[in-house]
Parts: structure tokens; C-alpha cells; sequence
């Protein structure tokens, strides 16, 4: 039996390769955490039905992006940079929900070194039952079998971190040093969209991406802002503003220079490499927005992982 404890990173995960865009859609699609469609028996069904037309598409994105999604190698690095600094003590694994490495795979894993204390530390900085929810109900129900049952302590968000905060200021502040006069640049915040009907259900996702963005602009005095979100799916009403109509208003009003920065997400994925470096790019410049750039993700940015390190250690 081993004294080490595990720390499981707990992420949306991505296809692997072109091929895995298809099965990765259906996993997604699958998840009741995530979307109902229909009765559960029916979910699995329908869930085909929609990949078949999606797919096409999603693959192309992927094709635009080097055929895969770097979630994995991402994910894995932050591991490695998160094990380092944390040191002899602990060992990290990584859990994708929808792509390998799968959260039974982790598991597998951390029960070949005889590690019995587990924190799962989900990558989502904002709780939302459709993120960090779904995951930890995915761990929970490979936990249930257990014998002996692992401890398990989760960590659930991080919105309000100071390191999680210092880092996103650090990366805004490098993006803002690439125009010539920050008071013209609007700060635009995107983040991942959720059904509306999550928020009136008491999910807590809309407060903490609020709560982020207030603690953010604390350091910005003069800088203008504003917050989007992105990536809606689905006839179902989504929170609002979309991006691509906070982008048609911005430019409407004169505006000509932009600096995303996306939020909810902490690594470069399909989102950010494609949703907005491709098509929203090429939106705004359709729209005379003529300085279009994007904030630095935060992958493995050192201040990122030492927030990661203290959530950790303040958890054990």
C-alpha cells in the first residue's frame, strides 16, 4: 500500500484523431449530465442520430486545427508541471470524461500503485452540474464498486482563487502590451454557454464566471469590458449575450481592436483554437473589427499551476 496521494485532473477530454471525432460526439451527447433528450432509454438512440449529422463538420474543425484536439498532451503536461511542484508525495493522474484516457483508466492506475487517498481536482474553474458535476458523478459511479473504497476528496472550483486570478491578469496584461494604447482595446470575455434552464434550476455556473470577471477587472481600471458566451448547441434557450452578437454590437458602436479572453476554459481546445481564432476571427474582421486577438490560454503557465498546487494541498 502506498502513502502517496493521488491527484486526479478531471477534464472534458478530446478526440484523439479524426476518427475518434465520431465516438467523442457520442459520449458527449450521451451524457444526461450534460443534455436530456427524451427518456434514458431513448438518450443513447438519439444520441447517434445527432453525431451522424454533426460529425461531418466536427471532423472538418479538427482537419483546421492538426486532425486532433490537444486537450490530452495539454492536460498531461499540466500533470507533469503540477506533479513536479507539489513533489515525492503525490502522483497525478489524468481523467478525461468523453476521450481517453477515460476516468476508469485513471482509476485503474492509481489502484496498480496502491494509492488509497484520491483528490480530484476538476479543470473546470466555474462548477456547473454540466462540467465538474458530470465528472465527479462519472467517478463516483466507477467508485461504487470499489473494494476497499478509495478516500476521496473533490475539489469542486476555483473560480476565486487569487492564483487562478493573478494568472489571468498576468495573461491579459500580455495581450494588452501588443497594442499600442490599451484604453482603445475592449476586453471581451467569452465564456463556454449553458442552457438558461440550468441557471433557473440553482446551478451556480452564471455567479462564479460573474464573480471571475469582477475580481479580474479590479485590475483594470480604464480598460473597458464585456462578457459573452460561446459554443451554444440546440433549439433550448442559452445564456445570453452569444459572442457573435456582442461582436456585432462592439463593432457597431466603432469599436476596431479586441482581446478575447476565454473563460472556462484553461487549456487550448476546439473552442479556442477554432471557435474563436478561426470563426470568430474572421467574423469581426468581416465586421471592421481590425485588431482581433485572443488572449494566451493558460496550459501550464507557472502561476496556473501553483494555483493548482495550493488547491491541492489545501484539500489533503
Amino acid at each position: 500500500m502506498s502513502d502517496k496521494t493521488a491527484v486526479m485532473l478531471l477534464q472534458m477530454g478530446g478526440p484523439d484523431s479524426l476518427a475518434a471525432v465520431e465516438p467523442f460526439l457520442y459520449n458527449l451527447f450521451s451524457d444526461r449530465d450534460i443534455i436530456r433528450i427524451g427518456p434514458r432509454f431513448l438518450q443513447p438512440i438519439i444520441a447517434r442520430m445527432i453525431v451522424k449529422r454533426r460529425a461531418p463538420k466536427s471532423a472538418a474543425n479538427y482537419r483546421d486545427i492538426g486532425g486532433k484536439s490537444p486537450l490530452r498532451e495539454l492536460t498531461e503536461q499540466q500533470a507533469k508541471e503540477l506533479e513536479k511542484v507539489l513533489g515525492d508525495g503525490y502522483r497525478c493522474f489524468v481523467a478525461m470524461r468523453y476521450w481517453k484516457p477515460f476516468t476508469d483508466e485513471a482509476l485503474n492506475a492509481i489502484r496498480m500503485e496502491g494509492i488509497q487517498h484520491i483528490i480530484a481536482l476538476s479543470l473546470y474553474p466555474h462548477y456547473s452540474r454540466a462540467t465538474s458535476g458530470s465528472s465527479f458523478n462519472e467517478l463516483e459511479r466507477y467508485l461504487a464498486g470499489s473494494k476497499p473504497r478509495p478516500e476521496v476528496t473533490y475539489i469542486r472550483q476555483f473560480y476565486n482563487h487569487s492564483l487562478y486570478i493573478r494568472a489571468l491578469v498576468e495573461n491579459i496584461e500580455l495581450g494588452l502590451a501588443g497594442f499600442s494604447d490599451r484604453s482603445r482595446v475592449q476586453l471581451f470575455f467569452s465564456a463556454h454557454s449553458l442552457p438558461q434552464s440550468f441557471i433557473a434550476d440553482g446551478d451556480p455556473y452564471l455567479d462564479h464566471i460573474q464573480a471571475t470577471v469582477k475580481l479580474v477587472m479590479e485590475r483594470f481600471e480604464g480598460v473597458a469590458h464585456h462578457l459573452a458566451f460561446q459554443s451554444r448547441a440546440g433549439p433550448v434557450k442559452w445564456l445570453e449575450p452569444s459572442t457573435q452578437d456582442k461582436l456585432k454590437e462592439l463593432a457597431a458602436q466603432g469599436h476596431r481592436e479586441v482581446l478575447m479572453v476565454p473563460l472556462s476554459f484553461v487549456s487550448d481546445h476546439i473552442e479556442t483554437l477554432h471557435e474563436i481564432d478561426i470563426e470568430y476571427r474572421e467574423e469581426a474582421h468581416k465586421l471592421g473589427i481590425t485588431d482581433f486577438r485572443r488572449m494566451e490560454s493558460l496550459n501550464s503557465s507557472p502561476l496556473f499551476i501553483a494555483c493548482l498546487a495550493d488547491l491541492v494541498r489545501s484539500a489533503k
